[in-house]
């Protein structure tokens, strides 16, 4: 590979799937997918997609937006750019909620919010089984075909513990490295070229 080819963004030939992560290219420059990496929850050709950003924490616990759950001081992450004022989340505890929607071998979307409540109370819901967010990403049938056409996006997998052992703030960068060598160069760009 010249050295001009290590400057182009490209994605990979990966498809888009439920289970699946997006890793947002380095020069996207945008609030909510800069440096993004998202967990898709669903994706249907002819449907569309849906997922959620997983790694941008917010400065804000779960109990100052859901009063009816017992004292749980979470944090709670941003989501997407679609219905940012409800709250998801994401979970290993299966099918002790009703309703779970599996994702991949171990983690779960959602479910009945009684249930989780409960388990919150209970003390068996906390931290280092349930995460929740504001809002989620939402692509038109179609509509995120066209966005890795145009190397917005690389695909990459994800298992329960990268989820749950990678810190938000070094995700972008664990799962990039996690790409090999052609995105070595991802890494170096900066966040914002007026600082360079």
């Amino acid at each position: 590979m010249d050295l001009g080819e290590k400057f182009i963004i490209r994605s990979n030939s990966l498809d888009p799937k439920q289970g699946k992560i997006l890793i947002s290219e380095p020069l996207m420059n945008d609030f909510h997918f800069g440096r993004s990496v998202v967990l898709l929850i669903d994706h249907e050709e002819s449907e569309g997609s849906f997922g959620i950003i997983i790694n941008k924490k917010l400065e804000v616990q779960v109990n100052h937006i859901v009063d009816e759950f017992p004292d749980f001081e979470a944090p709670v992450y941003l989501g997407g750019p679609v219905a940012e004022d409800q709250l998801f989340f994401i979970h290993t505890l299966g099918e002790m909620i009703p309703d779970s929607y599996p994702i991949i071998d171990g983690l779960y979307w959602g479910g009945n919010h009684e249930t989780l409540a409960t388990l919150i109370h209970t003390g068996i819901a906390n931290e280092d089984n349930v995460r929740f967010y504001l809002g989620y990403s939402g692509w038109e049938a179609g509509q995120l075909v066209t966005e890795l056409v145009r190397n917005t996006w690389l695909i990459g997998d994800i298992t329960k513990e990268q989820y749950l052992d990678t810190p938000a703030e070094k995700m972008w960068q664990a799962f990039v490295d996690k790409m090999g060598n052609p995105y070595e160069m991802w890494k170096r760009f900066p966040k914002d070229f007026q600082d360079n």
